[in-house]
């Protein structure tokens, strides 16, 4: 995050002084304690510094590449996750085709008739299968899926950073978000390169988008 010239003048009287009170932090900068306490409660929330009770503050001696990475690893996936774009294992490969090209993502979840995950199809599959001269009308998308366990899957407790670090290990562009239970896996959510990208984009800019 990007600090003020006075919150930065906050910092360095603490780093010298610290712990010292609000009150004494006013006084070296000949403000109010009202006037700083907006500065303190953004310094405070944001990490660089920490407060204790009758104590004062004091420097966390973190810098704000630190903090930003603390906060980015404490991202769970449930709070970036998607809905998921699901289709039949039945459903044709122009269909499936259709969907992708209709729905705009790069890669669709195939699931079973009761509803439980059984493959993945991305860009590749459908393009590879799309290449020849068989009726794409008549190819069933569980002939050309990938199918389990060769499906890297995620669930909504998971630390995203470690789904955005499967994403660049397998070189896909999807992981399906599920829900185990006795039967199989339900489909629940996606995360993709773009949910990565949008939640680091907020974590920078300090602002949804």
């Amino acid at each position: 995050m990007e600090l003020s010239s006075r919150q930065e003048e906050i910092i360095e009287i603490v780093k010298e002084n610290g712990p010292i009170t609000g009150e004494n932090i006013a006084e070296r900068l000949h403000l109010t304690r009202a006037t700083l306490r907006p500065d303190l409660a953004i310094l405070t929330m944001a990490g660089f510094l920490d407060a204790r009770p009758r104590v004062g503050y004091f420097y966390t001696g973190k810098t704000g590449n630190e903090l930003l990475t603390e906060q980015i690893k404490k991202i769970r996936v449930y709070e970036y996750q998607h809905v998921p774009i699901v289709v039949k294992e039945s459903v044709s490969v122009y269909d499936a085709i259709s969907t992708m090209f209709l729905e705009d993502v790069g890669t669709l979840f195939v699931v079973d008739d009761q509803s439980f995950l059984t493959g993945v199809l991305s860009r590749k599959d459908l393009l590879r299968a799309s290449i020849g001269k068989q009726d794409l009308n008549a190819v069933p998308v569980h002939i050309i899926m990938t199918r389990m366990p060769n499906i890297t899957v995620c669930q909504k407790d998971d630390l995203l950073v470690e789904v955005a670090q499967n994403l660049i290990n397998k070189q896909i562009d999807g992981i399906p978000v599920v829900k185990k239970t006795k039967s199989g896996l339900e489909v629940v959510g996606r995360v993709t390169k773009t949910t990565i990208t949008k939640a680091f984009v907020e974590l920078v800019m300090e602002d949804h988008i």
